[in-house]
């Protein structure tokens, strides 16, 4: 062989390393621990916004590409899933919902479903029958707008208790309103608790009365806590492994329900320092099965004494954060709860409750400011939304060298127009649900107005158009804690009856999915660790049967989790 035909064989050889290499099967590298391919992976990565295969080593995505792209890192050892042409999204975020409520839910009387008072009495005198005589019979998620008939004899709409008594003397009966801002007592849980026609309203509470004076049994906001000291004495006498026992059991059925319904984080909306130490020890244990980012419920003298040392990012293998405090600063729109500017469109005489102290509130704003964690005010009705965005205002420019603090409106569901523009001029991030929107729109138009409603309910495109980042969830157990049904409300604000509720206030289905995802994580300062299926953040993903970016709006609820995978791990499989 001459020089000139080696030459040209080297050149050859070295043209056809080059193609294979271009090809991509490209330079070797580690096996991933698992790949998910033949999808439809919507990133919510700018950079690259579609796939078809995601690889994964340990609890961290390693690469995102085509099939071939991908296919060099399978190994020996990979668990390789098929995903068959199936939708792959970044694992879905509860924004802002009830953890320990979503276990406790599951222990008591489900009460979503009860079409009207007399299927919600059934349903409790079969409860007696399985329960022995002094032991409380507990529900949650009774709603009486939602009702297909009104109960009566009733007040504002409410029913009174005597039915509910007859069929439960000797057991104390507290019924949660769907909304959490209100609870149903019959008699016997009343008289446990000293109530009578002459018990004075607590502060930021109210007992409702009929004509003759006598508590109906409902019990609003702060009231009802008048009802928990009885039901709390009575738990007191348990062990403390019964009380162990029970409390791994909520956060089991809780992480167990998020699992099988996508959710990869949760957003809980208020725990308490001894709920938070349960929860550390789970997670430190590796037995929390999803990533909790919590906020402190607690009075200003427990956190100005605790906050500091209970601040923890990404802690028990970054299944834990704690970063944030909760308050509530009104109630319900549901229960006429809602703190409003102007009164009530169906009830003059009331413009709502105010169930924590202004002065209270800047005090936590202080804690909050000063110990680097974000401050979450639940606020639903237009005042309360407005004395928040005040508040927050006010802390700022008190101390004008903290940036970027991202302190949340939980809810922010009814708005006065001159209030919207300030969200995104405060970097406030409205932590909304579009399943609320959907829930409440029968009711709403009676409770404030065509004009306010129009003006200023659940107004995702208004707040957006701001600058705000909107974060979604469902604040279960309020509503079911699936986000699809909350996706599919988001994208079409339709009611059961076909309407829809202020259309130009529907978000995209890419702005749905990124509120549940990217946006979530923002709210929480992750958004450079989850959010997005990148190469180096969390293999946190969740698989569904559909693709809900492209099918008929209508077909959207028919789908289905398939995967929920978390750290690299498969966590649930349908």
């Amino acid at each position: 062989m001459n020089a000139r035909s080696g030459w040209r064989r080297t050149i050859e050889l070295a043209c056809i390393v080059l193609a294979v290499w271009m090809s991509g099967c490209g330079p070797r590298v580690l096996p991933a621990d698992m790949v998910l391919h033949n999808g439809k992976i919507a990133t919510v990565d700018a950079a690259k916004p579609h796939a078809e295969a995601i690889a994964i080593r340990g609890d961290v995505i390693a690469a995102v590409g085509t099939n071939e792209e991908i296919e060099r890192y399978i190994g020996e050892s990979t668990q390789v899933i098929d995903l068959a042409g199936m939708l792959a999204v970044p694992g879905l975020i509860e924004g802002h919902g009830h953890f320990t409520g979503l276990g406790e839910a599951k222990m008591n009387l489900d009460l979503t479903r009860a079409a009207n008072w007399d299927e919600i009495t059934a349903m409790v005198a079969e409860a007696v029958k399985k329960t022995k005589p002094g032991d409380y019979i507990l529900g949650r998620g009774w709603h009486q707008e939602k009702w297909d008939r009104k109960p009566s004899p009733a007040v504002e709409g409410f029913p009174v208790h005597d039915s509910l008594s007859r069929i439960s003397p000797d057991n104390p009966v507290l019924l949660t309103h769907a909304s959490g801002h209100a609870t149903f007592a019959n008699s016997k849980a009343m008289a446990l608790a000293g109530i009578t026609r002459r018990t004075p309203n607590p502060p930021g509470g109210e007992i409702l009365h009929d004509s003759r004076g006598n508590p109906i049994g409902i019990f609003r906001e702060t009231a009802s806590g008048l009802l928990r000291k009885a039901y709390a004495e009575v738990r007191s006498k348990r062990t403390p492994e019964e009380v162990q026992a029970e409390a791994r059991k909520v956060v089991e059925l809780a992480v167990k329900e998020c699992l099988s319904k996508g959710i990869t984080t949760f957003h809980d909306a208020g725990a308490s320092f001894e709920t938070i130490d349960l929860y550390r020890k789970i997670a430190e244990e590796g037995a929390l099965g999803i990533r909790l980012w919590v906020m402190i419920r607690e009075d200003n003298k427990s956190l100005e004494s605790n906050l500091a040392k209970y601040r923890m990012i990404d802690s028990g293998g970054k299944h834990l954060t704690v970063r944030a405090i909760k308050v509530t600063l009104d109630g319900a729109l549901g229960s006429r709860g809602a703190w409003l500017l102007e009164p009530y469109a169906d009830s003059a005489t009331s413009t709502g409750l105010n169930t924590v102290r202004i002065e209270d509130l800047k005090q936590t704003a202080r804690l909050a400011i000063q110990n680097d964690v974000q401050l979450c005010v639940h606020a639903i009705g237009d005042r309360a939304n407005r004395e928040t965005l005040n508040v927050y205002e006010e802390a700022f420019l008190a101390f004008p060298d903290k940036k970027d603090l991202r302190w949340r409106i939980e809810h922010a569901q009814h708005l006065n127009a001159s209030d919207i523009p300030r969200f995104g001029a405060l970097g406030v991030i409205p932590a909304m649900q579009g399943i609320h929107c959907t829930s409440d729109a029968p009711y709403v138009p009676a409770r404030l107005g065509p004009q306010r409603a129009e003006e200023g309910a659940y107004v995702w495109q208004k707040l957006m158009k701001t600058g705000a980042i909107i974060s979604n969830g469902t604040d279960t157990p309020v509503e079911d804690i699936n986000p699809i049904a909350s996706y599919h409300a988001t994208v079409s604000r339709k009611l059961k009856d076909g309407s829809v509720f202020y259309a130009d206030q529907r978000m995209s289905r890419d702005e749905a999915l990124k509120s549940y995802t990217w946006n979530a994580a923002y709210s929480g300062f992750e958004e450079n660790g989850k959010g997005s299926l990148s190469p180096g953040k969390l293999a946190d993903i969740t698989v569904l049967s559909k693709d809900i970016l492209t099918i008929p709006e209508d077909e959207i609820p028919t789908a289905s989790v398939k995967y929920t995978i978390v750290g690299g791990r498969v966590m649930y499989k349908q």
